[in-house]
């Protein structure tokens, strides 16, 4: 009794394990069936094949309602934007889907590689060709993932919001560009050298210095003393070989040979009627001085035989001056007197033919105070008497007789006087000799000023009179009313 098994018990192993001749029976068909695999000649690897191919999949749940074609609500705030008309108050699921891809498209203008699967299928097939051709190289992705470092390069436009500069000044090393001989009397120009890593200045003390620009000392390379010659203006000549100089009271004006090391007067010029000279520009090609006269009148005196050639007359009177980057025009910002108005007029000239091809008024401009040009001649900058700073582009000025800003910068409450582009045309320099520390920094092309500068709440810059970049952006520089050049370096320029 004890070794009988309980008829319950014994049917529960026959139902888990099934019977002893049936277990036996199946054993031996799978032997039956492993020895007809030998017998076949069929390989290991095949029969592994065989074995690894899956059965074709069924679907696990099939729902009745996915056949079911339901209309979508387009009259929700956030699906307004996917209707091609008001009729489209409702649409299909299928439809909404293909609006979506549309708008996608679109968005990214095409179809991304990584959406495509014809491109995807022949990427797989060109990799498994490269492959099968050189077992050594990598896929390119898999190539990104087994390898550590920035893949992101880095931008070299300049970005908005703030910019990075040090005052040199500040700096235990570092001090202004005229250091070693600060001005006596307020500055009326600080430039940079076309080529050399130097910086001049000029002023009222009858003085022109030029200094070397090392980032440390910023030694003295020469000063110029001018008997009785208060400069009104100091500049470069295009070549860096002259600079030419004005004064206050009178027509004469001098030329210092840099590489003789000579100082030229010029006390009178052929053809021109003017009782005094002051302000004037040097054309880009180096052939040029364009002299502002009284009465609206514009002179382009010669370089080389120091004669008047040609002359051009405006309504009002010139305000300021600049020639293109090619030196073909010139931009001449007015204050014309009409009917006891007056309006802020920009005309534009041909040089060789002295020919006016534009006209309009600055856009809300009451009396005009200063203009800029930049070099890579996309923008025109335009400065008034209410500090309002008009930019436009350079096409429409040339083009459209009623061109509109493309923005207005408010953010002077004094005349603006001074307009400077940097070289790169990111940075508009824009200041006002009319208020201590009034001069912005304005991020081109985003139009937005610089928000850290100046540094507010301390006195660095005090009245500005002139501003100027060094050839690659790497230095500004503000001449100003205590006799100062004060030197930033702006940080994002590597060179000078």
């Amino acid at each position: 009794v004890l070794g009988e098994e309980d008829e319950s018990v014994k049917l529960l192993e026959d139902l888990v394990f099934g019977a002893e001749e049936e277990l036996v029976e199946r054993l031996g068909v799978g032997s039956e069936e492993d020895s007809s695999a030998e017998a076949s000649g069929d390989s290991e690897p095949e029969a592994e094949s065989r074995l690894q191919c899956p059965a074709e999949r069924k679907a696990v749940w099939e729902d009745e309602d996915d056949g079911v074609i339901e209309e979508v609500d387009m009259t929700q705030r956030f699906r307004e934007d996917l209707k091609k008309s008001d009729a489209e108050s409702r649409m299909t699921n299928q439809k909404l889907q293909q609006r979506l891809k549309e708008q996608f498209q679109k968005a990214m203008g095409g179809t991304p590689s990584w959406a495509d699967s014809s491109l995807r299928k022949s990427k797989k097939k060109r990799d498994n060709e490269e492959e099968e051709g050189d077992e050594e190289e990598d896929d390119e992705d898999t190539e990104i993932l087994r390898k550590t470092g920035n893949y992101v390069g880095t931008s070299t436009s300049l970005p908005k919001g703030i910019i990075k500069y040090t005052l040199m000044a500040q700096l235990k090393k570092c001090l202004n560009a005229n250091n070693e001989k600060p001005g006596e009397d307020r500055l009326t120009t600080v430039q940079f050298h076309p080529s050399a890593q130097v910086i001049m200045t000029a002023g009222l003390d009858h003085s022109i210095s030029l200094f070397q620009v090392d980032g440390k000392s910023n030694p003295k390379i020469q000063s110029i003393h001018l008997e009785k010659f208060p400069v009104n203006k100091a500049c470069f000549s295009a070549n860096g070989e002259q600079v030419v100089a004005t004064g206050m009271r009178n027509k004469l004006f001098y030329i210092y040979d840099m590489m003789e090391g000579k100082v030229l007067p010029v006390p009178s010029v052929q053809g021109l009627n003017e009782q005094r000279v002051k302000e004037f520009e040097v054309s880009p090609d180096n052939e040029f001085l364009l002299l502002t006269g009284s009465s609206g009148f514009l002179h382009l005196m010669t370089m080389k035989t120091k004669e008047v050639v040609r002359s051009m007359k405006l309504n009002g009177n010139v305000c300021a001056t600049a020639f293109t980057a090619d030196g073909g025009k010139v931009f001449a910002h007015s204050a014309s007197v009409k009917s006891t108005i007056e309006e802020g007029e920009v005309y534009v000239w041909d040089v060789r033919s002295s020919k006016c091809l534009n006209r309009f008024v600055d856009d809300g401009c009451v009396r005009g105070t200063s203009l800029a040009v930049s070099r890579e001649g996309l923008y025109v900058a335009c400065g008034s008497q209410s500090g309002v700073v008009n930019i436009y582009s350079q096409r429409a000025c040339l083009q459209d007789p009623a061109p509109k800003p493309l923005k207005a910068v408010m953010n002077l409450l004094t005349p603006a006087t001074s307009l400077r582009f940097n070289p790169t045309s990111e940075i508009l320099a824009i200041a006002s000799r009319a208020a201590d520390e009034a001069t912005r920094l304005v991020h081109i092309p985003s139009f937005t000023v610089f928000s850290n500068f100046p540094m507010f709440r301390r006195k660095t810059i005090y009245r500005a009179h002139c501003l100027d970049f060094s050839p690659n952006s790497g230095f500004y520089s503000v001449a100003n009313n205590k006799g100062h050049a004060v030197l930033f370096r702006l940080l994002h320029y590597k060179d000078f």
